[in-house]
């Protein structure tokens, strides 16, 4: 019985692997990317902790009575760490720091009232904070809860003023106070900055966006994050879809891209599915037709058309000779890309229709040609956009009516390739040159990238950088404005 419940155990397991949806799009950051954000992380909580306020405080001791008002931080000296917390999120710690107060005192012993400020520090100041990292139901990066123990190990602070010297032994009274409320004032401002504002910069990294007026892309996360004591893997769908009709999308039957380096401070793995849902949204969405006549078509390919045709021409209408001729391109299944060691390649199935055209009078056709061809894809990286160059490798045309025919096309070769070469490839190379910006924040790009190529797969590995700090980037976001970088 032990062995059967056992063996069901494994069978729903690997059922559940099996049915999972691999992703199209994987992000790693490594120990060395978390180090670059140490220090970014640093000045963003010392933004936060110098905003904190702290209430007016008024007591009584024998015949003393104070009021503290005014509180403000005036210094912080920081030695803190930000580290992965396998199986959780982050870990921010600070250790055994300071910080520099400034508030106003005013002070009634018997007849004698007395006011001035006082500078104090606390001294032993500890933090500690880790960051529950989640994909929430929109699938976004998220962080969910935040557990957080601050304390402060003593406060001192120096009296200045006539009576300066006179109220220092009431320092103690003063400090323990300011220390307590110090001490609960710190989680809060930190709670804010991450469940708030931190939250809010996630919000500018694309889940599902437009990428032109005929694509778009869902880079929605599929499960957790997975954090190591040297990484935080993000699996992502990486799909794209035509906007006319978002459900219809391509199953993903690619490879499931594998991360094995540490060295860079991020790496971007995209499988073919990446590319191919790219290519079967354009498909769908009626992008890959186009008509080459005219000014478009040059005068050696229109005399060699002209001689293919000339029999055909002449039994349908002598008068042809003097019209032009056209030539429609359609892409009649949608391509698929090819990702080896060697390099990327996408492969063209097309259906080519030979017309002339009279004026005035619908266009007649002289021939239906198959065209396949193969282009290699040059995939590269600038800043957070990703973009593919076309050049076209290999070239065949045929008919598939007639085998004298296709003897017929030989000549036509060459011709049509340049042609293909000096129009259409750079067409489709202007169009997509701007990219497809990949998931990440505002104010965050990639440099000194290198793409590697793995069969099944590209991984992009790069280092980091900050354009602005983030609480710039957090303020720009409250007030609406966009990241003009992408």
């Amino acid at each position: 019985m032990g062995l059967l419940k056992v063996s069901v155990i494994f069978l729903l397991s690997l059922i559940t692997m099996t049915l999972a949806e691999p992703p199209g799009c994987k992000i790693r950051i490594t120990d060395r990317g978390l180090e670059m954000l140490k220090a970014e992380t640093k000045r963003f909580v010392e933004g936060e902790l110098s905003n904190i306020t702290m209430p007016e405080m008024r007591g009584k001791e024998g015949r003393f009575q104070y009021t503290i008002k005014d509180v403000k931080i005036t210094e912080l000296n920081l030695t803190s760490d930000l580290r992965f917390q396998p199986d959780v999120g982050l870990l921010f710690e600070v250790q055994n720091s300071s910080i520099t107060l400034n508030f106003q005192r005013c002070i009634l012993y018997w007849l004698f009232y007395d006011e001035g400020a006082i500078n104090a520090s606390a001294e032993g100041v500890n933090i500690f904070t880790v960051l529950h990292l989640i994909k929430d139901q929109d699938g976004r990066l998220k962080i969910s809860n935040i557990t957080c123990n601050a304390f402060i190990t003593k406060m001192r602070a120096r009296f200045s003023g006539t009576l300066g010297r006179v109220y220092d032994f009431i320092g103690t009274l003063l400090t323990t106070g300011m220390r307590f409320v110090l001490n609960k004032q710190i989680c809060p401002a930190l709670n804010h900055a991450a469940l708030v504002l931190v939250n809010q910069l996630l919000e500018t990294v694309p889940v599902r966006t437009e990428v032109n007026s005929y694509v778009g892309i869902d880079y929605s996360l599929l499960n957790d994050p997975v954090v190591t004591e040297t990484s935080l893997d993000m699996d992502f769908r990486g799909m794209f879809y035509d906007l006319k009709n978002e459900n219809e999308t391509l199953v993903n039957n690619a490879v499931n891209p594998v991360l094995r380096e540490y060295d860079r401070m991020v790496y971007l793995a995209l499988s073919e599915y990446f590319f191919d849902s790219g290519l079967y949204s354009y498909f769908k969405g009626g992008l890959f037709q186009t008509q080459i006549a005219n000014e478009r078509m040059s005068k050696d390919l229109e005399m060699l058309l002209r001689t293919t045709y000339l029999g055909k021409i002449m039994m349908l209408d002598p008068a042809f000779m003097e019209h032009p001729l056209s030539l429609e391109l359609e892409v009649t299944s949608p391509p698929r890309s090819t990702i080896k060691t060697s390099g990327a390649m996408v492969a063209v199935n097309c259906n080519v229709k030979v017309l002339v055209l009279p004026p005035g009078k619908p266009a007649v056709q002289l021939s239906s040609l198959t065209m396949e061809g193969k282009f290699n894809a040059e995939v590269s990286m600038k800043g957070k956009r990703l973009t593919i160059h076309l050049e076209l490798k290999k070239f065949k045309i045929f008919s598939s009516e007639s085998a004298f025919e296709s003897f017929a096309l030989i000549p036509l070769q060459g011709p049509l390739k340049t042609m293909l070469q000096i129009s259409a490839v750079p067409l489709i190379n202007n169009y997509i040159k701007r990219g497809v910006q990949i998931p990440l924040p505002d104010g965050m790009d990639f440099i000194e990238e290198v793409v590697e190529y793995h069969n099944g797969y590209i991984i992009v590995g790069a280092n980091l950088h900050f354009r602005t700090g983030l609480r710039e980037i957090i303020e720009r976001k409250l007030s609406g404005e966009t990241d003009n970088s992408v």
